[in-house]
């Protein structure tokens, strides 16, 4: 099982305009996010994915590429200029990135399928889902 991470999609409006800014940075194909550190679990992120968090809500995922040093001391994470809708999960903030197993990470939406607690307001979702309501 691969190896994910999280990142917030920090100053994106919605995910319509994280998927925008995806497609407007897509260079060759992938799109390059810097960090200051190189995961120590690299080598389990082969065929992982990063999944992005707005709103405290996990909003979609994008494949990870690869790891590549960008030749000022710092990497880039090289992802797929997509985004593949999630089954929207609340999630707190955090600065960078976290690991994420795969046991937990949300599932794929289908083609067309919407989720409805994407409707619900946060708190109200992460409340209904520590009572196990939804």
């Amino acid at each position: 099982m691969p190896l994910n991470m999280t990142k917030i999609a920090f100053g994106a409006a919605s995910a319509a305009d994280l998927r925008d800014r995806l497609a407007h940075y897509a260079e060759a194909g992938e799109v390059r996010l810097t960090t200051r550190y190189l995961p120590k679990r690299v080598s389990e992120m082969a065929g992982g994915s990063l999944y992005w968090i707005h709103a405290h809500s996990m909003i979609g995922r994008s494949p990870i590429l690869g790891f590549m040093e960008n030749g000022t001391g710092r990497h880039w994470i090289r992802i797929e200029p997509r985004l593949i809708p999630v089954r929207g999960i609340p999630k707190r903030a955090h600065q960078g990135w976290r690991y994420l197993e795969e046991k937990d990470a949300p599932p794929d939406l289908g083609d067309g399928e919407a989720d409805a607690r994407d409707d619900m307001p946060p708190k109200m979702l992460g409340d209904l889902m520590k009572m196990g309501l939804v």
